[in-house]
């Protein structure tokens, strides 16, 4: 079996009945830490888990790995912690959940 590594993804959500979003709200966008193969693999998973928890994701995008993030600046203490529970669980880690609005 090929390395595993945490990937960082953003994935952006629409409506869907019983998403337990605001009623007001358009969608949200959620923080991710993925275990995975690699980042198309991370990219399923979290499509995959998002969509059984109710939610309708859109679209997602990649932040990298925790090496790649580390190379490109710092790396807080909480953030490693949601990796590293990730990357023990083997597991999809929604970290964050923002409701969006339109405006």
């Amino acid at each position: 079996m090929a390395d595993r590594a945490v990937h960082t993804l953003v994935v952006d959500c629409g409506r869907r009945a019983g998403d337990g979003l605001p009623r007001a709200a358009s969608g949200a966008r959620l923080l991710c830490y993925v275990a995975a193969v690699d980042e198309a693999e991370a990219v399923r998973e979290a499509v995959a888990v998002l969509k059984e928890a109710g939610m309708a994701p859109l679209d997602v995008e990649g932040f990298g790995t925790l090496a790649e993030r580390e190379a490109g600046g710092e790396v807080g203490d909480e953030e490693r912690a949601l990796i590293a529970r990730a990357e023990a669980e083997s597991a999809v880690v929604v970290a964050e959940l923002t409701p969006l609005y339109e405006r």
